[in-house]
């Protein structure tokens, strides 16, 4: 379906060039031969080329590169070098080509009797013509082009900003079954229930970070991004209550690095790679260890994970399931381009990098 769209959009293209640029030929007020003539053609297709590649490079890269990232400057002075060019360069190589500086020959004597007769112009060339018939086709051949480009990307933002407003609903809800589901509370509250009933210092404190696990969930999520600071408390929250069931076999570092204060991110994107981490890379038979390490950096936050591979349990591969899924479309759709993921493993060790580019 996509390549057939893509196909049809290219043969209208086509079609809208070709009227565009015999339109004008055939309805010109100038004799049929004139319109016709080989050195008039050369120079029509000459003038043409530079139009249709004038046309793409602007929608195609000056809008996209400089104008949509607000280098105005840049763009006003691209679009009047081109546009300078455009008045000059044609003509020139037209005149190359021809081997003349008419672009229509006419006898000397043509029409030029004192006994009557009219005299025809014989449509010499010009250096540069700066007000004449080239200026409003460069600028209407300009104007059509930005303006669709503009339109089109306005009405491809609106419709990225509602599939985002939906797939954030569908992710947080698909979130609330995997993540925080009966069978994470039953067991937080199992071992909440051993600190209580054992008079343990930790209970209160272990309620308290269930509680705000909760409250992030419910109130925070709400919107499109947080504070780095308040995504990095829930995840300590998370680590904290995962400690909590664990014995002396494991080994789990959490370590944040750089400056933190100042970034913000979209919620619950780290939380499903380290609760896989959890789930499938701790063992009660064997010594196992978890590394997780947030670094802030300038224009970047980086996620690394790095667990044990229990041989005995299922494959992260088999069981990520849907938390991973919706992550990496979350991540395709708000931060389009400005992302990288890559999950590796080797014989006994799984490997999680995340790069987000922020502002």
């Amino acid at each position: 379906m996509k390549q057939d769209r893509k196909i049809i959009i290219i043969i209208a293209q086509i079609a809208a060039w070709v009227c565009f640029f015999f339109l004008p030929l055939i309805f010109s007020p100038r004799p049929f031969e004139d319109n016709f003539h080989p050195n008039f053609i050369v120079y029509l297709i000459c003038n043409n080329i530079f139009l249709i590649g004038f046309y793409y490079f602007n929608t195609l890269f000056l809008i996209p590169k400089l104008l949509n990232e607000k280098s105005w400057h840049w763009y006003v002075l691209s679009c009047i070098a081109f546009f300078l060019t455009f008045m000059y360069l044609p003509r020139e190589i037209a005149s190359w080509i021809n081997g003349t500086e008419e672009l229509i020959p006419r006898p000397a004597n043509f029409g030029g009797g004192r006994g009557g007769g009219h005299s025809s112009p014989q449509f010499k060339r010009n250096r540069f013509t700066l007000f004449s018939g080239n200026t409003a086709i460069f600028f209407f051949v300009y104007t059509i082009g930005t303006c669709i480009t503009v339109v089109q990307r306005l009405i491809a933002s609106e419709r990225t900003k509602q599939v985002i407003e939906h797939e954030k609903v569908n992710t947080e809800l698909s979130f609330l079954k995997s993540q925080v589901n009966p069978h994470f509370f039953f067991n937080t509250l199992n071992n909440i229930y051993s600190l209580a009933v054992t008079k343990n210092d930790n209970t209160a404190p272990a309620v308290m970070k269930l509680s705000s696990i909760m409250r992030y969930i419910l109130t925070e999520t709400q919107s499109n991004f947080v504070p780095l600071q308040i995504e990095i408390d829930f995840v300590k929250n998370f680590i904290d209550l995962q400690l909590v069931r664990l014995t002396d076999k494991v080994s789990v570092d959490f370590k944040c690095e750089g400056s933190i204060s100042d970034k913000i991110v979209a919620p619950l994107l780290f939380i499903p790679f380290i609760e896989n981490a959890f789930k499938y890379g701790i063992s009660t038979k064997e010594k196992t260890s978890i590394t997780i390490l947030l670094t802030a950096k300038e224009n970047a936050i980086d996620l690394d994970i790095t667990n044990t591979i229990v041989k005995s349990e299922k494959t992260i591969h088999e069981t990520t399931g849907i938390g991973i899924n919706n992550v990496k479309r979350r991540l395709e759709l708000l931060y389009p381009e400005k992302h990288k993921l890559i999950i590796s493993e080797t014989d006994n060790l799984f490997f999680v990098h995340l790069e987000i580019i922020v502002k």
